[in-house]
């Protein structure tokens, strides 16, 4: 096992492998920019290593200040998290040749999955469900023009190299075809550097489902259950959980061997997603493979009592899979919400700036995966991803019960979040009965744009809710602090501390000083 190990990541995701690390006795280094000096995962981790300015590219991105940092710390090991250097191929390359274990698949098995276009045809080689389309670059509006009338529009032009929405464009019609083709082309080489753009069949309202697999260096794969991710925003995802609502253990095993069939065709191990499309007929189809730890890993921890964070680190260690396939039970349900320091309503800009009070939810079936805390100052340089509240329970309604009661405890003043947004959607009537898919959120939030122009000064009841929250926060700090508070939820000025009919000042700085 390893002695230390250098955790090439910062935020929540830095935080959960230090965690990881300390269970299992290793040593855990970090790394951070300058603006990141005083963040969660520097406090937590055993040593820390400065890397650069708070340009990604000079830092977090850059490879040669992670591989000096691993060697100036002693460890045996790089954990990349997600992100960032997560799925590169190089960067895995230059670990290896560094003596340094990369924890994650090889540099051979993420170039073969790293872009769209070959592993569409490494798939069809293995017998593996795609979307029908190109499995090659197009070469010309020509082509895809023929190609699009082959197959029926609408179509999807898709980045070989892409990820997160960017250089994809849906085509509706013929006449939309060549000037999308031109944009996701532009969009491609900007973003990824590679104006390499594939076109496929465009599924309409398809669910994103995806399932996890594990694959150890000596030849063994298991799939751990599926999680749906039909909930995204600008195609990134915003709330997921396992298992999926339409899933039934016939499809899930038939999902999960296709995934082992990716997974072992590509030569893959470690931890992986296998992505799905599935149409309203529930048939499923291979969209990618996400070589890396995903995002929302915990929900499928808690559905299984596995620790996908430990396990990486025990096969990069060269350690045999503790389970066999027929091991893996799925219990209970879990969801997953992405909190973000976005404005809502500022088109979900970022929101960065300091955390002036924190308020955390806990309580039975509550878990936070957090890379904040009082005081912290969020960076406007990086993902502005905060952390992530999951819900567990017995059956999904049990989950969605525990989120909602979750998230009214939750309060993070100073800057704006999406903590509201997710209170809206465990209450939406569709969610709740899982009629979901990619289109869910879009659909969602058109809704509260569209109001009519007369109901502009109106309440809705997600804001008299938010509203009512804010007020029982405030009572309670006044209350906590010793003032009175008056029946109009203001506090009484007739009753500060130091008065004889209020609390005395012992308490009143007790009391303070705990809300600090």
């Amino acid at each position: 096992m390893f002695r230390k190990i250098l955790i090439a990541n910062r935020g929540e995701i830095a935080v959960r492998v230090v965690r990881a690390c300390h269970e299992m006795g290793i040593i855990a280094a970090a790394v951070y920019s300058d603006v990141d000096r005083g963040s969660l995962h520097i406090r937590h981790a055993d040593e820390a290593y400065p890397i650069g300015a708070a340009a990604a590219t000079e830092s977090y991105l850059n490879f040669q200040k992670i591989i000096e940092a691993a060697q100036r710390s002693g460890a045996d090991a790089i954990h990349p998290g997600y992100g960032f250097l997560s799925e590169n191929a190089r960067f895995a390359q230059a670990c290896a040749d560094a003596g340094l274990k990369f924890i994650g698949p090889t540099a051979a098995a993420m170039e073969t999955m790293g872009s769209k276009t070959r592993a569409r045809q490494t798939m069809e080689r293995a017998g593996v469900p795609f979307v029908p389309g190109t499995s090659r670059g197009l070469e010309s509006v020509e082509q895809a023009q023929q190609v699009a009338a082959r197959i029926g529009y609408p179509v999807m032009l898709k980045a070989a190299a892409g990820g997160g929405g960017k250089g994809m464009r849906l085509v509706q019609a013929p006449d939309q075809l060549k000037s999308s083709l031109e944009a996701a082309r532009s969009e491609a080489e900007r973003s990824f550097g590679d104006s390499e753009v594939y076109l496929e069949k465009a599924i309409v309202n398809p669910r994103h489902i995806e399932m996890q697999v594990l694959a150890d260096e000596h030849g063994n794969t298991v799939y751990l259950g599926e999680r749906e991710c039909s909930l995204q925003r600008r195609h990134q995802k915003v709330l997921e959980e396992a298992p999926s609502p339409i899933v039934d253990p016939k499809m899930r095993r038939q999902m999960g061997e296709v995934a082992v069939r990716v997974a072992q065709a590509a030569g893959y191990t470690n931890a992986g997603t296998v992505e799905f499309l599935v149409d309203q007929q529930r048939n499923f189809y291979f969209l990618e493979m996400n070589t890396r730890l995903q995002v929302e890993h915990p929900v499928t921890e808690l559905v299984t009592s596995l620790d996908l964070v430990q396990l990486q680190i025990r096969i990069a260690a060269g350690e045999r899979l503790p389970f066999a396939q027929e091991d893996v039970e799925i219990r209970g349900h879990a969801i997953e919400c992405r909190i973000y320091a976005e404005d809502p309503d500022n088109n979900y800009f970022p929101s960065p700036g300091k955390i002036t009070m924190l308020l955390e939810p806990s309580g039975p079936g509550i878990r936070s995966d957090s890379g904040m805390y009082e005081g912290w100052t969020v960076p406007m340089d990086y993902d502005p991803l905060l952390a992530k509240l999951i819900g567990y329970g017995i059956d999904r309604d049990q989950t969605i019960g525990r989120l909602t009661r979750a998230l009214s405890e939750y309060f993070v003043g100073g800057i704006k979040t999406n903590i509201p947004l997710f209170r809206r959607i465990l209450r939406n009537a569709d969610f709740r009965a899982a009629k979901l898919d990619t289109g869910f959120l879009d659909r969602l939030l058109s809704e509260r744009e569209d109001r009519p122009a007369d109901a502009k000064t109106a309440t809705r009841p997600d804001e008299r809710e938010s509203l009512s929250q804010v007020a029982a926060i405030a009572a309670g700090m006044f209350a906590a602090l010793g003032f009175a508070v008056n029946g109009t939820g203001q506090p009484d000025a007739s009753a500060v501390p130091g008065r004889a009919n209020s609390v005395s000042n012992w308490k009143s700085a007790g009391r303070g000083e705990a809300l600090r």
